[in-house]
C-alpha cells in the first residue's frame, strides 16, 4: 500500500486486556492484525498512558510479540519528549485505535475491516465478529 496511514494504537484495553499497571493477555487477533497493518504499509505509533518503566515493559512486550512501532508516545521517532505541560501531547496521526472510543473497542476484525473495506478478506478476524444494535455497547 503506497501512502499508508499513521495509526496511533493504545496499549491497555486495546492491544492487551486492561490490567494496568500489569500487562494483560493479548486481545484476540491484536498482534496478527498489527502485523498485517504494518505489512499493508501503515506506520504504527504506540500511544499510551504508560510512561517510564511501565512504558518500556509495554514496548518490550510488543517487540516480543513481533511488533516494533514507528514511534512511541510521539508523532515521529526523533520528536523531543514533551516536558512542558503547557504543550499539548496530542500527536499527529490519521487514526486512533483505543478502547475509550464511543461504543468501546470494536475488536481487531472491525478495525482491519475499516482500514480495508474493499478487500478485507481476513477470515480469522471475522470469526469473532459480534452483531451490535445502534444503541448497544
Amino acid at each position: 500500500m503506497v501512502g499508508g496511514k499513521i495509526i496511533a494504537v493504545d496499549f491497555d484495553g486495546t492491544i492487551v486486556e486492561d490490567r494496568y499497571p500489569d500487562i494483560g493477555k493479548p486481545m484476540l487477533f491484536a498482534f496478527e492484525t498489527l502485523k498485517r497493518m504494518q505489512e499493508d504499509g501503515h506506520r504504527l505509533i504506540l500511544w499510551t498512558y504508560r510512561s517510564g518503566k511501565k512504558l518500556q515493559e509495554a514496548v518490550d512486550f510488543c517487540k516480543k510479540n513481533g511488533i516494533e512501532f514507528y514511534a512511541v508516545n510521539k508523532s515521529y521517532p526523533d520528536e523531543e519528549d514533551v516536558i512542558d505541560t503547557s504543550v499539548s501531547r496530542k500527536i499527529a496521526a490519521d487514526l486512533f485505535v483505543d478502547d475509550r472510543n464511543i461504543g468501546g473497542f470494536p475488536g481487531w476484525g472491525a478495525v482491519y475491516q475499516q482500514l480495508n473495506p474493499a478487500g478485507a478478506n481476513y477470515d480469522m478476524l471475522e470469526k469473532r465478529k459480534k452483531k451490535r444494535g445502534f444503541f448497544r455497547f
